[in-house]
This record gives C-alpha cells, structure tokens and sequence, in this order.
C-alpha cells in the first residue's frame, strides 16, 4: 500500500512540474504564476489554522517555521517559473539578433 502511495505521490509531482515548465513557456507572464500564487494561498491557509500556544515568541516562531516548510513547493515552482522565462526572452533575442542581420 505504502508503495502505491509513493507512486502516486511521484506522479502527481511530475504532472505539477510538467505543467509548471508547461505554462511558464506560454506568452503570457500570468499563466506561468499560476501555480505558485496557489501554493502561497495554501500556506497562508496552514498559517490560519495554527493554534494559539499561549506564548506570543513560541507563536511567532511557529509561524515562520510553517511558512518556510509549506512555502518550499511555492519557491521550487517559482525558479521553474523565472528558469524557463529566461530561456524564452534570450531564445526572443537570438531570434531577433537573427532577423536583424538579414
């Protein structure tokens, strides 16, 4: 059953990965931002449903601590995002650099 899990667990994280490059190479800036606002969403979420521990220093760090964990996902698609941009401006300039010299 474990083995099952794991996966599906490691398709589903190829499928988002695949879809991330995917959207990122659209035209469109936004679409490639997708995901990420996403997962950000969804750690502001897990922030919202901490509860109160009663020390106000326990809580802080219990904050920072979900939101660096939960916000790794958001940081891995966000260098997909500006990874596959880069390579699509510089593509743009060589192909403009092309047309120029003709």
């Amino acid at each position: 059953m474990t083995l099952i899990v794991f996966f599906i667990g490691l398709i589903a994280t190829v499928g988002v990965i695949w879809l991330q490059v995917f959207l990122s190479k659209r035209p469109s800036k936004w679409l490639g931002l997708i995901l990420p606002i996403i997962t950000f969403a969804f750690s502001l979420l897990c922030v919202l449903g901490i509860m109160d521990t009663g020390n106000f220093w326990q809580n802080v760090i219990l904050v920072i601590s979900t939101l660096l964990l939960v916000n790794i996902s958001t940081i891995i698609l966000l260098v997909i995002y500006f990874v596959c941009r880069e390579k699509s401006k510089r593509t743009a300039q060589l192909e403009k650099m092309n047309i120029q010299d003709l």
